[in-house]
């Protein structure tokens, strides 16, 4: 009986484990964000457009900065879903953005950096 118990535990803290990796690590999102930095920041618009509260805003509305017609007319919300393929390939997820990136393939990193993203929201 307590091998099953014990078993019980060990299954249900894996899991938590795994849920607690899947929330990304901000410290290695914000390195991820380094190259973001040659166009986007957390105060002002820039090449790119402000990134504060991007998670959760709907895509192509920040204020001040000129978004292309293909990114206003997206219908995107920025949840992780929508960020995770936006950054895998910016190209392929909206066709006729103007973001010049040619995205990020390693998932590890992607989790991370929109772990950072939601830090800084």
């Amino acid at each position: 009986m307590r091998s099953l118990a014990f078993g019980a535990i060990l299954v249900a803290l894996t899991g938590l484990s795994a849920h607690a990796q899947d929330a990304g690590d901000v410290a290695a999102g914000e390195k991820a964000f380094a190259p973001c930095k040659a166009c986007h920041n957390f105060q002002k618009n820039g090449v790119g457009p402000d990134l504060k509260g991007v998670v959760g805003r709907k895509a192509g509305t920040y204020e001040g900065y000129n978004y292309s017609a293909a990114l206003k007319n997206s219908g995107l919300t920025w949840d992780e879903a929508n960020l995770r393929e936006w950054l895998k390939n910016p190209k392929a997820k909206v066709p006729g953005n103007k973001m010049i990136f040619q995205g990020i393939a390693d998932d590890k990193k992607l989790t991370d950096l929109i772990a950072y993203l939601k830090s800084q929201s």
